[in-house]
């Protein structure tokens, strides 16, 4: 299922594993230095924790972690709908607008 939407397009696939995204290196790269970071934001907070740091000191880095996510998962999002939702639709499955749907219902909680 190649999509040719324009240079360096990604596409998603199934098989009889399930459905995989196929993101470019970039994208990949981008993804995993942000999640890298995030790894080290929340062991850093368990150190708070740890070592009894102020609440409000620790809820305000929670709240950076979970704006870092926030991010990692809009920049998924766009990718996801610019390659795998357009590509499913254009081959007919209307289905992956309510699969979308569910998604960003639960993102946005």
């Amino acid at each position: 299922m190649e999509q040719t939407a324009g240079a360096g397009a990604e596409c998603c696939s199934h098989d009889e594993s399930g459905r995989k995204s196929h993101h470019s290196d970039k994208v990949k790269s981008s993804l995993i230095s942000r999640l890298n970071r995030i790894e080290g934001q929340v062991r850093g907070i368990k150190g708070l924790i740890e070592k009894d740091t102020y609440c409000d000191d620790v809820l305000n880095q929670i709240a950076s972690v979970q704006s870092a996510l926030n991010g990692v998962g809009k920049l998924l999002l766009e990718h996801h709908l610019k390659s795998c939702v357009i590509e499913r639709i254009q081959e007919g499955d209307t289905d992956v607008v309510s699969e979308l749907m569910t998604t960003m219902n639960k993102l946005m909680k």
